[in-house]
């Protein structure tokens, strides 16, 4: 009999850790290979987990809310051949991929910070590791955090939770913090894990973040962190669109059998100006440029809790307007149903949010990591507008739109933001309504 490591998979672009909500199998019951073993949940979408083999499952090294790095073994299985990959018992198992990259982690953490590393008895994952260093942590404190995790483990949740009441614990003698080069203070990182003090002004409700509040908050400000925000505005003369999707929309409903809104044209407004632009279209690693030949747009879609997600239309540069609106429509549908898969909400290369549905004139929207802008629509508003015709200038009534693109001011400047955004609205005005549909 042979054991087999089920290991985390990769589950999107800068997810980096899935929590688990609970298991489809328990220890001693056979399981088919693509059967699903244990459903979880990232910060991008809810999802379930195949087996990638057949057997029997023999040990789970995680329980329900455990947190689990991509790539990391989260499941043993017992099933029929030769044994190859042999588990040590009372230990984690760790593939060489895995053990790779947990290796240049901590390469880049020793280089910059405080050295944490697994000389007792106790393991600590790489990210743990990574928040001690960051807040000036050492071994011996780290030895004090009570663990949730397997085998008493800590988590990410235990380290956040041991970080909020640390700032408000009795003061302790200072510790000493190796750095290999000049670092602010552990302390100045505090303030923001010490608890707020609000004031009770009598009839307050208080009600804890749900799981995807959590995931999503942790990512708007992990972006707000990383890029440097900067917003260009534009406004857009839709008076043409609007006329032409009147006259055509019933005649399209009847064919198709379904909508055609305002979002698929923008969207491919958005295609032809990368097109143009091609460095808005790009990724951030570090230092490094990943300049995407494919232009896959993600759709902010809201969900009816209230919390957003992002499918991603992808390669809109070989689609039509029709090819675009199906697509459009399709995912907004199985957003609304909770039946994206995985694949839905991978590949994006920039994304369209249209922050018009609730009526705002426009916005300043935060960048999806790791792309490097988003464009945000607001209402179309009939307004009085000055028109330079060849008898004269005239007032006329136009429906307008914002258009606001946030972009990394790291990697994309000024003039390529604003030219950008610029862009997209000479498309929409520009638009061929004779075309049919």
């Amino acid at each position: 009999m042979a054991r087999v490591e089920l290991i985390m998979p990769k589950m999107g672009e800068s997810v980096s850790e899935a929590t688990i909500i609970s298991w489809a199998k328990e220890v001693g019951e056979m399981v088919e290979l693509d059967e699903t073993i244990v459903e979880i949940a990232t910060d991008k979408v809810d999802s379930e987990v195949p087996s990638t083999h057949e057997g029997k499952l023999v040990e789970k090294l995680f329980e329900a809310d455990d947190v689990v790095q991509v790539g990391e073994p989260f499941a043993i299985l017992e099933t029929e051949g030769v044994d190859d990959t042999p588990v040590v018992k009372d230990a984690t198992p760790v593939p060489v991929a895995a053990k790779v990259a947990a290796e240049t982690v901590t390469k880049a953490v020793e280089a910059t910070t405080t050295t944490i590393t697994n000389d007792g008895d106790r393991f600590y994952s790489p990210l743990v590791r990574s928040m001690a260093s960051e807040e000036g942590i050492e071994m011996a404190e780290l030895e004090t955090i009570p663990g949730t995790g397997k085998d008493g483990r800590v988590t990410k949740s235990d380290m956040v939770s041991y970080l909020k009441t640390r700032g408000s614990a009795p003061a302790a003698a200072p510790v000493k913090t190796e750095t290999k080069k000049a670092a602010p203070a552990p302390k100045a990182a505090a303030p923001a894990h010490t608890p707020v003090n609000i004031p009770n002004t009598g009839g307050t409700e208080i009600v804890a973040m749900d799981r995807m509040r959590k995931l999503i908050s942790a990512h708007m400000t992990m972006s707000k962190q990383t890029s440097a925000h900067i917003t260009s505005f534009v406004e857009a003369d839709m008076t043409n669109i609007v006329n032409w999707r009147n006259s055509v929309k019933a005649g399209f409903k009847k064919r198709e059998g379904q909508n055609i809104t305002f979002t698929p044209i923008i969207i491919e407004a958005m295609a032809k100006a990368v097109k143009d632009f091609p460095m808005i279209n790009v990724s951030v690693d570090g230092t490094n440029i990943h300049i995407h030949k494919n232009v896959n747009i993600g759709m902010a879609a809201a969900l009816p809790d209230g919390n957003l997600i992002v499918p991603v239309i992808k390669e809109t540069q070989n689609k039509n307007l029709v090819g675009i609106t199906k697509s459009v429509n399709d995912l907004a549908v199985r957003s609304r149903g909770g039946q994206l898969k995985p694949d839905d909400i991978q590949g994006g290369t920039i994304t369209m949010t249209n922050v018009g549905t609730f009526g705002n004139l426009m916005g300043t929207p935060i960048i999806n990591q790791p792309q490097v802008a988003i464009l945000a629509c607001g209402i179309i508003k009939k307004k009085p507008v000055v028109l330079e015709t060849e008898q004269g200038d005239v007032i006329a009534i136009r429906h307008m739109m914002f258009l606001s693109l946030s972009y990394d001011h790291r990697v994309v400047d000024g003039a390529l933001g604003g030219k950008f955004v610029r862009k997209v609205a000479d498309y929409l005005e520009q638009f061929d309504t004779t075309q049919t549909v």
